[in-house]
């Protein structure tokens, strides 16, 4: 067993936070401008699936001022300014967040992609998007893009298992995921994954083995959440008619900073939490904030010495993949 440690320039945290990365990267805070630009999943139209992922509900993490009836640059002169006169901020990120935004002919993303790199103080690019969404010429764009921006792909994986991927609806399985890393890392793009954890289909060791998993691969950046239960979802719809067990708090914070613990220290925790609107959220209830569960979970890690990568099993890829993935 290998004992990692924090990079030292961001050891002033058990785990290695986007925030600090990202002004180590620019000298300064960025901020992320949320964009719906209209794009859908292939597992709602009908060319892998219907009905989309069984928990999704955008209303869960989208702001009210993105949304795809005004166009991608009425969107960011919107949010620049709240951003500006409410944080003193002046570099920022365009996050194409709802629903899959590689979905579309490669000319229309191209279009798209830089009306948002065209607006002044934006740095570069968050693009949330599927694996089985994703082709060379698509890649080669976003690795042009990359030349001389930041240009973060987020893959949505939610689980390695492919029994959870079949029970969510996901309508890909594990090796599309490596497939796409594999087409993406070395090009010069960051590259993330966003998992959910407690899926009833997964043990504790379950959620944890992905600790490991995702450790070998070339991977910089992680986004990683609670499952929640939300109105007017299949998921909810499952919950009503048979109960099952969702994660406590405390369980949670435990969960995680064990997760942690297994992860190597080189992938930046993009997120670690999430709170669905009280109106919409069904279970777990927590009435907790982002804040309140940094700091709880921050006072875990402390008490327990625990520090992100501290139980890391070794694991070796090319040099010039880690680079080049962002590690």
């Amino acid at each position: 067993m290998k004992t990692a440690s924090l990079p030292a320039n961001r050891a002033t945290r058990r785990y290695n936070a986007f925030g600090q990365y990202m002004k180590d990267l620019f000298g300064q805070a960025v901020y992320k401008v949320n964009v719906d630009a209209g794009f859908t999943c292939p597992n709602r139209d009908g060319t892998v699936s219907v009905g989309g992922c069984i928990y999704c509900n955008n209303d869960s993490f989208r702001p009210s001022a993105c949304t795809s009836t005004a166009s991608v640059r009425d969107q960011i002169e919107k949010g620049i300014p709240y951003l500006r006169h409410r944080y003193g901020a002046e570099k920022f990120i365009v996050y194409f967040q709802p629903f899959t935004n590689t979905y579309a002919p490669v000319g229309t993303l191209e279009r798209l992609y830089r009306e948002a790199l065209e607006q002044p103080g934006v740095v570069g690019l968050a693009i949330g998007t599927r694996p089985d969404c994703v082709d060379e010429e698509k890649i080669a764009l976003l690795e042009e893009l990359a030349m001389d921006r930041f240009i973060l792909v987020e893959y949505g994986l939610q689980s390695i298992h492919d029994r959870t991927l079949t029970f969510i609806n996901r309508g890909h399985d594990y090796d599309c995921f490596k497939r796409a890393l594999a087409m993406t890392a070395g090009r010069g793009i960051k590259v993330g994954a966003h998992l959910i954890l407690g899926f009833p289909t997964e043990t504790r060791d379950d959620m944890l083995a992905m600790a490991d998993e995702l450790s070998g691969l070339p991977l910089g950046f992680l986004k990683l959440h609670q499952l929640q239960v939300i109105r007017d979802t299949a998921l909810a719809d499952l919950y009503a008619a048979k109960p099952f067990a969702t994660l406590g708090y405390e369980e949670y914070i435990a969960l995680v900073a064990d997760f942690l613990e297994l992860l190597s220290p080189d992938i930046v925790l993009q997120r670690l939490f999430a709170a669905a609107p009280d109106d919409i959220l069904v279970a777990p209830v927590w009435n907790k904030s982002r804040s309140e569960f940094l700091n709880d979970l921050d006072a875990y890690l402390e008490r327990k010495e625990i520090h992100q990568g501290k139980k890391l099993k070794t694991k070796v890829f090319p040099p010039e993949v880690a680079e080049e993935a962002g590690l």
